[in-house]
């Protein structure tokens, strides 16, 4: 997660950014745009029955990741670019996006991220 950037407090943001979950197994944005250097607040609310996740990272680590989730689907989360978010619950976090680029956010509860339960993020200058 370092190619994307850092954790910050929540009082360093500059935007907070809401992101809806559910079991249609989407996002609602789908597809979030940022600056280089800008710290956002995630606010994601789970609108669903089960269990989902918030997680960003690169496409090859999310990839990797829900493949490791399958294997070992009780995993629990306590990295700082992730959440995971119990039915009708909200969690939050902050990071600042260091490099520019296309990242990408998913679901890796088992058989959320095949389903396409998946967003990107562009990070501009």
């Amino acid at each position: 997660a370092a190619d994307l950037g850092r954790p910050a407090s929540i009082s360093a943001a500059t935007r907070t950014v809401e992101v809806a979950m559910g079991d249609s197994m989407r996002f609602k944005p789908e597809r979030i745009e940022t600056r280089q250097g800008e710290t956002i607040r995630f606010v994601v609310r789970n609108q669903g029955q089960v269990k989902h996740e918030f997680v960003l990272g690169t496409p090859a680590e999310l990839k990797k990741h829900a493949a490791l989730m399958a294997k070992f689907p009780q995993m629990e989360h306590d990295d700082p670019n992730a959440v995971s978010v119990e039915p009708g619950k909200t969690a939050e976090f902050a990071w600042t996006f260091a490099k520019t680029g296309n990242f990408d956010f998913a679901c890796l509860v088992p058989g959320h991220f095949e389903a396409g339960m998946k967003g990107r993020i562009i990070v501009r200058r």
